[in-house]
C-alpha cells in the first residue's frame, strides 16, 4: 500500500523521542497526526505532583506545527484511573510491588489511546519506544495470519522492551516503533538538525504521566499510615531456618559436578549493558531438574521472618526503677519504626530512617498483615536474594503465543525482573501450577507484583506477574 494512504497516529508526549518518532514518519511519507493524552490532572486532590502536563502539551503542540501535521488532544484520565492508579492502590495494600508503566501501555496507550486514535481513522499507533518490531507472514496452515515479533531495541543501554511486555498479538499488529532501530545521541542529532523544540529537551522520570512523586506521599492518599516495627535480620537466622536450608540443600543437589552455590550477589550498579548483545545462552549449572510440583513450589516461596521478641523486666538507677526491655535476640533487633508496611518494597534502601550501621540497611521482606518490616545489613545479606520465582498460571501472558509452554515442558531463556537489569540466564520450568523460573545465578530484590520477562535471543516471547 501506498504509505501515503496509511494514517498513522503519533501519541506526541513533548518528548524528544515521540517528536523524532512523528518526524521520521512523516519524512517516509506517510499520513501522520499526533495526539497528546492528558492521563493526569495535577488538581486531583489523590496527588499533587510536579508533572507539569501543561508544558509538554505545549511542546508538543510546537513540534507538531513544525512537522506539519494535526495536532489533537485527549482526556484519558478516567481511564487511567481506573485501569492504572486503582491497580497500583490495591497492589500496594497487599504488600506488592506493581509496575504501573506496563499497565499503562497495556490498557492506555495500545487500548483506550488506539480506540480514539481509530475514530480518526488511523491504521496504526506509534510511539517513542526503544524497540523494534517484525512481522513473520502467515502461512496457509497458519489460517493465514501473521505473527509479530517485538525485538530490543538497537540502543543497548535504552531498551524499552520490558514496558510492553504484557502487549498482546492484536495490540502489536497495529504499533510501529520508529526509532528503535536508532540509539538515544543519534534521536537527539536528528532531532537538533531537524529544529525540533523538544530537541533539547530532558527525559521524563517518575510515574508514567503522573510525573516525578513521592511514592508514600501518593499512596498515604489513599492507604492508611500505621506504625509498625522495623526488624533487623541477623545471619543467625539462617542458620536455623527450616526452608532457607532446605532450599541451600536443593540447590546445591541440583547442581552439575565443578558448580558451587553462591547465594549472594556481588553489588554492581545496573548502569550496564542492558541487551543480549549477541551473546550466546550459556549452559545451565543444573543437571536434571526432577523435582515434583510441591518442590518448585517451595523452592519459590521466600523466607518467612517470624521472628518473635519476649521481655522482661530490670532495675535501673540509684532508684532501681523497674524498667521492661526486649530480651537479646540471636536472630534479629528492632532498629525503628515505620508507618506502614504497604509502603515499602524489597530492596528498597532510601526512607528508612535506620542508622548506626557500617553498610547499607535494605528491605528484605514486609509483612502487610503483622505490619512488619524487615531490613538487613549490606548488599550481600542473604535476604537479598534469591534463585527462583513463580507465577500463577493466570498471570502468564505469551506474546509469541504459537510458542506457549505447555505443562511439563523445560525451556532455557534470558529473564529480567525489573527494567534496567541487565538480562539473567534462567531455566522456566512450566507445570500445571504455574510458570517457575529458576536462575542461574542469585537475584536482588525479587518482588511480588513485579513483572519477570523473558526473551530468547533479543526476542521477548513473554511475561508474568510475580507471585510470592
Amino acid at each position: 500500500m501506498d504509505k501515503g494512504k496509511i494514517k498513522v497516529c503519533v501519541g506526541l508526549s513533548g518528548g524528544v523521542d515521540s517528536s523524532v518518532a512523528a518526524y521520521l514518519l512523516k519524512q517516509e511519507g506517510y499520513d501522520v497526526f499526533a495526539m497528546f493524552m492528558q492521563n493526569w490532572h495535577d488538581a486531583d486532590p489523590t496527588l499533587h505532583g510536579d508533572c507539569e502536563w501543561e508544558e509538554d502539551r505545549f511542546v508538543a503542540e510546537m513540534v507538531a506545527r513544525k512537522i506539519g501535521i494535526p495536532f489533537y488532544f485527549v482526556d484519558l484520565s478516567k481511564q487511567y484511573r481506573q485501569r492504572v492508579v486503582d491497580y497500583m492502590f490495591d497492589e500496594y495494600s497487599k504488600g506488592r510491588t506493581p509496575n504501573p508503566d506496563v499497565l499503562c501501555n497495556r490498557e492506555i496507550k495500545f487500548d483506550a489511546f488506539w480506540e480514539i486514535a481509530r475514530k480518526y481513522g488511523a491504521h496504526y499507533v506509534a510511539t517513542g519506544h526503544y524497540c523494534r518490531k517484525e512481522e513473520i507472514p502467515g502461512q496457509a496452515g497458519d489460517d493465514g495470519k501473521s505473527v509479530f515479533r517485538i525485538l530490543e531495541g538497537a540502543d543497548p543501554n535504552k531498551d524499552q522492551t520490558y514496558f510492553l511486555c504484557q502487549l498482546t498479538q492484536k495490540q502489536l499488529s497495529k504499533a510501529l516503533f520508529p526509532i528503535g532501530d536508532l540509539v538515544k545521541p543519534e534521536v537527539r542529532r536528528i532531532a537538533k538538525e531537524a529544529d525540533l523544540p523538544s530537541a533539547e529537551k530532558k527525559d521524563s522520570q517518575g510515574i508514567c504521566f503522573v510525573g516525578k512523586v513521592d511514592l508514600p506521599t501518593f499512596l498515604k492518599q489513599k492507604l492508611a499510615s500505621v506504625e509498625g516495627d522495623i526488624v533487623e535480620v541477623f545471619d543467625a537466622f539462617y542458620a536455623d531456618d527450616p526452608l532457607y536450608q532446605w532450599q541451600q540443600n536443593t540447590l546445591t543437589g541440583l547442581l552439575k559436578p565443578g558448580n558451587s552455590l553462591e547465594r549472594t550477589v556481588h553489588y554492581a550498579p545496573e548502569e550496564k549493558i542492558l541487551t543480549s548483545d549477541g551473546e550466546p545462552l550459556g549452559e545451565s549449572p543444573y543437571g536434571e531438574i526432577g523435582l515434583t510440583d510441591e518442590d518448585l513450589d517451595r523452592l519459590a516461596t521466600p523466607v518467612s521472618y517470624n521472628i518473635t521478641f519476649e521481655t522482661e523486666t530490670y532495675r535501673s538507677g540509684k532508684k532501681h526503677i523497674k524498667k521492661t526491655r526486649y530480651k537479646v535476640n540471636p536472630h534479629g533487633v528492632i532498629v525503628g519504626r515505620h508507618e506502614g508496611a504497604q509502603f515499602y518494597t524489597i530492596g528498597q534502601r532510601k526512607g528508612l530512617g535506620v542508622g548506626g550501621h557500617k553498610d547499607p540497611v535494605f528491605v528484605i521482606a514486609t509483612d502487610t498483615e503483622a505490619n512488619r518490616v524487615y531490613v538487613g545489613e549490606g548488599h550481600n545479606h542473604k535476604g537479598l536474594s534469591r534463585f527462583c520465582l513463580k507465577v500463577n498460571p493466570e498471570e502468564i501472558h505469551w506474546i509469541r503465543t504459537d510458542l506457549t509452554m505447555k505443562p511439563g515442558e523445560t525451556r532455557r531463556y534470558r529473564v529480567r525482573i525489573r527494567y534496567r537489569q541487565p538480562l539473567q540466564g534462567a531455566t522456566l520450568l512450566m507445570r500445571e501450577t504455574g510458570l517457575y523460573i529458576l536462575f542461574d545465578q542469585p537475584q536482588r530484590g525479587i518482588s511480588p507484583g513485579q513483572f519477570a520477562v523473558w526473551y530468547d535471543g533479543d526476542e521477548m516471547l513473554g511475561s508474568g506477574v510475580i507471585s510470592k
